[in-house]
């Protein structure tokens, strides 16, 4: 009896097992039905199936024998080497909840403090709900460009050489400074449960090597698992956050004497205000790691409904915990949030969460290694097979990835203003803007117009000119974020160097656990 062999899109040979020596059925599934076969177990016995565009290709041969399967990205992909093609939908729903739910999720509370309750409420609500569809846009680009393993790829596909070289760029930097990130967030936590039991260097350089020995894992079938675990990790040290804030009657930094004031609009400055966004937008924006996470899924197809349970989870979550944590805290709310649980719970919350940001830190470094190496290796034999120079690439971009990471958190060492920075500089173009480019491309560019990406095509209906008014006005406001973001992020930066313990290389604690 076969397995299931499906043929998405971008792999066309599956293993077929055999109940009897004469015959093997053989399973393949169109976008309508699937159709069932038996054939003769005959070397080079081949199945073909042509509906609409896709043209699908099984290859039928006994078990035992080396099977070797064709893939878009990853070419000729044998039994001997790392299997790219392994993740579930539920694993990749994991996987998006973790990349999404990790750092920006402590900055949440913070960013209610500047903008007020119900701004917050409503920003997260719109910022999730243009983050959603920029997602879903991931899938129906990668099913009508197979070759697309990333922005880069997807930038070569619509703007030819510059386009690919500026997002290759830009998409490496964000996953290093994210990758940084959760490295001063890891050495928070260590400072946190150790009472600032050594210097906080130390700490980021634990942070970075744990980090590196965990993202040389290969594939992402390898860690799925390891996505449910930083999920619930997460999950729960900010359930207990929610239910210390709640309990514990008033903040622990609130002076005695004091109420705790809740603002349902606030009145920050231009620069606060961009700099709140920028957070928000950085919260909402794991979107670069999941062209990876559609290429590692053994059928794209699924997909969208790996995305709309994880997104319908996270909006959820990033609502109760900002609004919660800031009704019971006000302003005085702690970077990150999970230090507002008061001195015994902070410890139990960062513990629980540690896997969590560990995972983060692993995801993006990953992803950022994953690329490098795929771009130095494709077309050769060596992207897939165990060879000396598989390894070589794969642990060196690993490396270089972790070792720039982390100068970065070392010069850097300030959670809230890294975040703001990072989601100001390069989360509108990682998040939002590259994605309605690609709707564009697909949907509104004429295909015959001779690569001129502006000239529409024509008999477009009244919803393809709704759809692309509005992605263009994304386009107009990943620029405005983009500018103003950054200036607002640039002048937090400069406020938060002025404290002696947000020096470059510091010992001081960044945890707020040890009073200066």
């Amino acid at each position: 009896m076969a397995d299931r062999a499906d043929q998405p899109p971008g792999q066309i040979a599956a293993r077929v097992h055999s109940s009897t020596p004469d015959t093997m059925a053989i399973t393949y599934y169109d976008d309508e039905k699937a159709s069932s076969k038996e054939v003769l177990p005959h070397d080079g016995d081949i199945l073909q199936g042509d509906k609409d565009k896709h043209n699908y290709v099984v290859e039928v041969a006994p078990v035992g024998e080396h099977v070797t399967v064709h893939d878009a990205v990853f070419g000729e992909v044998g039994e001997e080497g790392p299997n790219y093609r392994s993740v579930s939908w539920m694993g990749a729903a994991a996987l998006m909840t973790k990349a999404n739910v990790g750092l920006g999720v402590l900055s949440i509370p913070e960013v209610f403090k500047q903008v007020g309750l119900i701004p917050g409420l409503i920003l997260i609500l719109v910022i999730q709900g243009i983050a959603t569809y920029a997602d879903y846009v991931i899938c129906t680009f990668k099913l009508n460009h197979l070759e697309v393993f990333g922005l880069a790829d997807a930038g070569m596909v619509m703007f030819g050489r510059a386009g690919k070289e500026f997002l290759a760029i830009t998409f490496c930097l964000y996953m290093i400074f994210v990758s940084g990130s959760a490295m001063i967030a890891l050495s928070t936590a260590l400072n946190a449960i150790s009472m600032h039991g050594a210097c906080t260097a130390i700490f980021v350089a634990v942070a970075a090597i744990t980090g590196f020995i965990f993202s040389s894992i290969r594939t992402l079938g390898q860690i799925m698992w390891l996505g449910w675990v930083g999920c619930v990790s997460i999950v729960a040290a900010l359930l207990i956050l929610v239910i210390a804030v709640g309990t514990q009657g008033a903040p622990v930094d609130l002076p005695p004497g004091e109420s705790v004031v809740i603002k349902l609009f606030g009145t920050p400055t231009f620069a606060r205000a961009m700099s709140s966004i920028a957070s928000l937008v950085f919260a909402c924006g794991g979107a670069p790691t999941f062209f990876g996470m559609i290429s590692e899924m053994r059928d794209p197809r699924e997909y969208p409904k790996a995305l709309f349970a994880s997104q319908g989870f996270v909006t959820v979550l990033f609502c109760v915990i900002g609004a919660v944590t800031y009704a019971f805290c006000g302003d005085y709310v702690a970077s990150p949030a999970l230090g507002s649980a008061g001195p015994l719970l902070k410890k139990v919350c960062y513990g629980i969460a540690i896997p969590a940001l560990l995972l983060t830190l692993m995801i993006y470094c990953h992803t950022a290694a994953k690329y490098i190496m795929v771009r130095l290796l494709r077309g050769t034999r060596h992207l897939t097979a165990n060879t000396a120079t598989h390894w070589t690439v794969w642990l060196s971009s690993v490396f270089g990835c972790i070792f720039i990471a982390y100068i970065l958190a070392s010069s850097i060492p300030v959670f809230g203003s890294l975040i703001s920075f990072v989601g100001a500089l390069f989360s509108p173009i990682m998040a939002m803007g590259p994605y309605s480019l690609m709707w564009l491309y697909d949907n509104y560019r004429d295909p015959m117009a001779d690569g001129r990406f502006w000239k529409a095509r024509a008999g477009r209906t009244l919803r393809n000119k709704l759809l692309t008014g509005y992605h263009f006005l994304i386009c107009l406001v990943t620029i405005f974020l983009t500018v103003g973001g950054t200036y607002g992020s640039i002048v937090d930066l400069i406020d938060a160097s002025k404290s002696a313990q947000n020096k470059p290389w510091t010992c001081a604690d960044n945890s707020n656990s040890v009073k200066q």
